[in-house]
């Protein structure tokens, strides 16, 4: 129920942290109080998704290894060019551009597969997508993002790829190690982590938007239009780049899914790690989430009526 209602469940949350201190004058604000701790909170959805993958999804890895490569290698290439573009086009500067150009550059994000499945598109490409691309992010990501902002700000490499190990390789492997040898912690996590992991990635952006209230409210219509642009061409790119590649259509859903949307708040934690000066990088990825699960949802929505209609017309035939 969590997954499946995950869109409002964010919109909810979003709100109550956006309105607290009109709501709750007198108290504490708990979604600022805990911003220290979102790397922590990450790391802790990453270990959870590692405790979740199994050694089929590995398999299908390798055996298709032509056509996970293939689509790593376009979500990497379009999306920071597609960042890159709109972020420039729109006129953003400073924190904004960063930010938009952080939701560009890193991996997939873990709610594809769900949507993917929902959509009736190829589930275990697209956690084979979604794998891959975490896997390579240390690597990648750090490239993509200097790449893009090097005439802008400084990038640490260095800085970056340690960071995407720390909190999201590192927490995978370990996930995934600990549950192969302790069956016991597998079977608890087969319970929790399907709810552990949503709920922080939910409290992560409502942070985020608690933090940046004043930033909300105000000059961010550039943002939300460079955002747009990147996840709905980022459906086109994924799409066409799947019949180019002539994939079946269930593989084209699942990569279409992948490259619109990212690992949002993955990109809200590196924004606070690698650049506490620009507090304002923090708000692109934390809107971005919120808008593509909406655009996505209503994607695969209306993949599912066609589908239905399909049938319909099959049948009556």
């Amino acid at each position: 129920m969590l997954d499946r209602f995950l869109i409002v469940w964010l919109t909810m949350l979003s709100a109550l942290a956006y309105f607290w201190p009109v709501l709750f004058p007198s108290l504490a604000d708990p979604f600022v109080a805990t911003k220290p701790v979102v790397p922590w909170l990450i790391s802790v959805t990453m270990f959870s998704v590692g405790c979740l993958m199994r050694r089929d999804e590995f398999r299908e890895v390798v055996r298709d290894w032509p056509a996970v490569c293939s689509g790593t290698v376009i979500q990497y290439v379009a999306t920071p060019l597609l960042a890159w573009g709109f972020g420039h086009l729109c006129g953003l500067t400073g924190g904004h551009l960063i930010g938009v150009i952080i939701v560009g550059c890193v991996p997939g994000a873990m709610a594809s597969n769900v949507l993917t499945m929902i959509a009736g598109g190829n589930v275990s490409y697209s956690v084979s997508l979604t794998t891959v691309s975490t896997i390579v992010s240390p690597v990648v990501v750090p490239v993509a993002m200097y790449a893009c902002l090097r005439s802008a700000i400084p990038v640490d490499l260095k800085d970056v790829a340690i960071q995407l190990f720390l909190v999201v390789v590192g927490p995978v492997v370990l996930g995934r190690i600990l549950c192969a040898f302790w069956p016991a912690l597998e079977k608890v996590m087969e319970r929790v982590a399907p709810i552990l992991a949503p709920l922080t990635i939910l409290w992560i952006i409502a942070g985020v938007v608690g933090a940046n209230r004043d930033s909300l409210s105000q000059g961010v219509a550039p943002v939300v239009l460079a955002l747009a642009g990147i996840n709905l061409v980022g459906y086109l790119v994924g799409y066409w780049g799947g019949a180019a590649l002539r994939f079946s259509e269930g593989v084209r859903r699942a990569l279409t899914i992948e490259i619109g949307m990212q690992n949002a708040g993955l990109g809200v934690a590196l924004a606070q790690q690698l650049f506490p000066d620009f507090p304002d990088a923090q708000v692109p990825p934390a809107l971005f989430t919120v808008g593509s699960m909406l655009t996505a949802t209503l994607l695969v929505q209306a993949w599912v009526w066609r589908d239905r209609r399909a049938r319909r017309v099959e049948s009556a035939g």
